[in-house]
């Protein structure tokens, strides 16, 4: 269906999707949101998608909100972090309170070096409400995660990296081509062993090590129902490229 606040395209087995606002620094607004869950919504039932990039358009990535207080079930990046394949951000520049989000529902941030983050809503009188609490201290620790939600600071894609909240950086010119090429090895490799591995990671990480692991072998186990693990050792004895069908 045709959207007007992001592009949304896909091709090899890769969804890639637009946010589309450069005037309004691809703040997220109603229309946004609404537009961002439909396409997580259609995504998750497409099967012909095995890997997806997120970005802004412009030399923007979210610059954050124009949502009201009335909006508080408005929650975009709990929409994106739904998505049962792996989520690649390109943050190809500010990244800023609900932008932040965003990049934060993702499994893989890469980040332009001009790229700045931050979560500045505790200045504003308010707090992050689309998983800027949960997710910033999952992914780099409880006192480096506090300390930038209760100073409001930006910090750069340098700083971000030294914590780990993005896993790579390069030139503004050269993300596109290098988030393009990471999706694109991830989307050669069986698509629903993608779909089970985020799976068993996202889910074990809120599970006792115990629980965690009879979830890892439970998944594995699945797998093994699948044609596509059949494909994979032949094309393996083979030594020839797999011809996955997420079946």
């Amino acid at each position: 269906m045709p959207y007007t606040t992001i592009i949304y395209t896909k091709k090899r087995h890769v969804a890639h999707i637009i946010l589309n606002r450069p005037g309004a620094g691809n703040a997220v607004n109603q229309q946004l949101a609404q537009e961002l869950e439909e396409t997580c919504d259609q995504i998750n039932q497409d099967n012909d998608i095995y890997v997806v990039t997120l970005t802004g358009a412009g030399d923007t990535f979210c610059s954050g909100s124009e949502l009201d207080a009335d909006s508080a079930n408005c929650r975009p990046a709990d929409a994106i972090a739904g998505i049962d394949r792996p989520v690649i951000a390109a943050v190809n520049g500010d990244a800023l309170g609900r932008g932040l989000e965003l990049a934060l529902s993702c499994d893989i941030r890469l980040a332009a070096d001009k790229a700045r983050f931050g979560l500045p809503q505790v200045a504003q009188g308010h707090i992050p409400m689309d998983g800027g609490t949960q997710r910033l201290p999952r992914i780099i620790g409880r006192g480096k995660a506090l300390e930038l939600l209760l100073t409001a600071e930006t910090i750069t894609a340098k700083e971000a990296l030294e914590t780990g909240l993005v896993s790579k950086i390069v030139t503004s010119g050269a993300l596109a081509d290098e988030v393009k090429a990471l999706a694109e090895t991830i989307a050669a490799k069986g698509p629903i062993a993608l779909r089970y591995l985020k799976e068993a990671v996202n889910k074990g990480m809120d599970m006792t090590l115990e629980q965690g692991l009879r979830l890892e072998a439970d998944l594995y186990f699945l797998l093994h129902t699948t044609s596509d693990r059949t494909e994979g050792i032949r094309a393996s004895r083979a030594k020839r490229t797999p011809k996955y069908k997420g079946e």
